[in-house]
């Protein structure tokens, strides 16, 4: 293996030629859009060749065989050679700089850096804080007002029983009668002196307890201001760092991170900069290297939470690596974004109507609602083609990959009883899917908690501490040629409730096919709501409508 590899430590940079590209593999006319593809040939090639000498590194097996994402950019040299540059997100043996790997934008383990010298002097903080918190002195007070108030409360409570015992002696003289006036007197200054008695033993021993607080208020207040130097000095520290994280676009341009991120109103977020796509392209601009095309896979066993499968192809990342890449990218040819692109103006696809509402087969690829930076949708293409449908009219939402059943309502009252079966779960839906994989068991259920993955968006995770419930039935239809076709019920409307369900190793653990997120990327997401089966709000009916995919 070491012979096979000589040449990558032989060229004394990063840059390892692809050696026997058959002619017939052309050059893509554009560069790889990051956040939806499908790899290149080119890809392919150097993926295969970055896998082989990853699986020869004994040393790294436990590492990469928990999970680490990795990553080819292919580019051609001054001369017009081809070749790839290969990376790894965030470190690898305890490194971020490895012979066969770019280097990182900026070196965080540097023992001699920006970052680390920072981090001493808060880890020093942290030492302070940890001592303070847990000091013998401050145990000692705590442990003081602790027995402080117990013996408060102890010795009020033995007065106020002494006083009850009085009152009630008090009332039964009374009751006896024949008092005179004196005693009479003495009995209600008895009284009034243990009212203002029992006012003086709370006042001495309230007096106690805030002489002891105010021992416990010195040491808070050292902690406070510690904890407030610290959040300063690793805000400080974090916006120093980001300045030192600078990236080259295909212009020639130059930015730190905090100038990347400042027309979106924030700092970078934490390990923004330490992905694969910013370090290779960086490396590429920086070195002369003209990009051709790029990809990023998983190597190794799935986070617990997230959906990673060994070996399958992901998009960058959007909270930390999208304002880079759009900064990076700026001057290169780039492929447009499959997403956001227009469908071709097909007619809709009507499958009911009546002067109520309509159902309607949405296809793959069409937004149900207008989006951000694409106003085609199915909603947009209804309202041309029914004008007498007014107020709320969207009752329920598809994926835009996903196709299928979508009601619309055509009226405020019918749109209002819809949304109320969807409240009440009176609403069935069954949606048919076409795995990546052999799902062993027939029929089951699958109960695992969704929330929204907020490092990268529109991804789901499962949280089992702060995730919503999600409850999908399922019931395979047919295995055939290494897949499994099944349907789908959900009983709960997460977002990428099934795609999540069907991918994640606690789920079924066979992706969608064409499941660019949570799978691999194709054509098309093979996910389509079949039927739909709901209560007519005008006429009463018990409806069920149906529609079959065109796969």
């Amino acid at each position: 293996m070491q012979n096979e590899f000589s040449n990558f430590a032989e060229m004394n940079d990063k840059f390892h030629l692809l050696e026997g590209v058959s002619p017939a593999v052309e050059l893509p006319r554009q560069f790889t859009c990051p956040f939806c593809y499908e790899p290149h040939p080119l890809a392919l090639m150097a993926v295969g060749e970055v896998q082989q000498y990853v699986a020869s590194r004994a040393d790294w097996a436990d590492e990469m065989g928990a999970g680490k994402m990795l990553g080819v950019l292919v580019a051609q040299d001054q001369e017009g050679r081809l070749g790839y540059l290969a990376a790894f997100s965030g470190n690898l043996a305890g490194s971020v700089r490895h012979d066969f790997f770019v280097p990182p934008v900026y070196d965080l383990l540097d023992p001699q850096g920006e970052f680390k010298r920072g981090e001493a002097q808060i880890t020093a903080i942290n030492h302070e804080v940890y001592r303070l918190e847990r000091s013998p002195e401050l145990a000692e007070v705590l442990k003081r007002k602790t027995a402080a108030s117990q013996k408060m409360a102890d010795e009020i409570a033995d007065f106020k029983a002494l006083m009850t015992l009085h009152k009630r002696e008090r009332d039964e003289r009374r009751l006896a009668g024949n008092l005179t006036d004196e005693e009479s007197e003495e009995l209600l200054n008895q009284s009034r002196f243990e009212k203002a008695e029992l006012k003086r033993i709370r006042q001495r021993h309230e007096a106690l307890l805030q002489e002891i607080s105010d021992e416990i208020d010195r040491f808070q207040h050292q902690i406070y201001e510690l904890k407030a130097r610290r959040k300063a000095m690793s805000e400080a520290l974090q916006e120093r760092i980001f300045r030192l994280f600078i990236v080259s676009n295909a212009r020639g341009e130059r930015r730190d991170l905090v100038e990347v991120f400042k027309p979106l109103g924030t700092l970078p977020p934490a390990g923004a900069g330490e992905c694969c796509a910013p370090r290779l392209l960086n490396y590429a601009f920086n070195h002369g290297l003209r990009p051709v095309c790029m990809a990023e896979f998983w190597w190794g066993a799935s986070p617990v939470g997230e959906v990673r499968h060994h070996g399958h192809f992901y998009p960058a990342c959007r909270s930390k690596c999208k304002p880079i890449l759009d900064f990076i990218l700026q001057g290169l040819d780039v492929e447009a974004n499959r997403l956001g692109l227009s469908m071709a103006s097909d007619e809709l696809e009507e499958v009911y109507d009546d002067q109520w509402l309509t159902v309607l087969n949405k296809p793959s690829g069409m937004l149900t609602v207008p989006g951000k930076l694409l106003e085609d949708s199915l909603l947009t293409r209804y309202q041309a083609a029914h004008p007498e449908a007014i107020g709320p009219i969207v009752v329920h939402r598809l994926d835009q990959e996903t196709s299928g059943l979508v009601v619309f309502a055509k009226d405020k009252t019918t749109h209002k009883a819809l949304q109320q079966q969807f409240e009440s779960h009176t609403i069935n839906k069954r949606y048919v899917a076409l795995l990546d994989g052999i799902v062993a068991q027939d029929n089951g259920v699958i109960d695992l908690p969704i929330r929204p993955d907020v490092d990268d968006r529109p991804r789901q995770r499962v949280d089992y501490e702060h995730g919503k419930q999600a409850v999908t039935r399922y019931h395979v239809l047919e295995r055939k040629d290494g897949m499994t076709r099944i349907a789908l019920e959900p009983l709960t409307g997460r977002t990428h409730q099934l795609r999540v369900h069907c991918s994640h190793q606690l789920g079924l653990n066979c992706p969608i096919v064409g499941d660019r997120l949570y799978g691999r990327a194709s054509a098309r997401l093979m996910l389509h709501a079949q039927s739909i089966a709901f209560t007519h709000p005008a006429t009463g009916e018990r409806m069920t409508i149906e529609c079959q995919p065109d796969w």
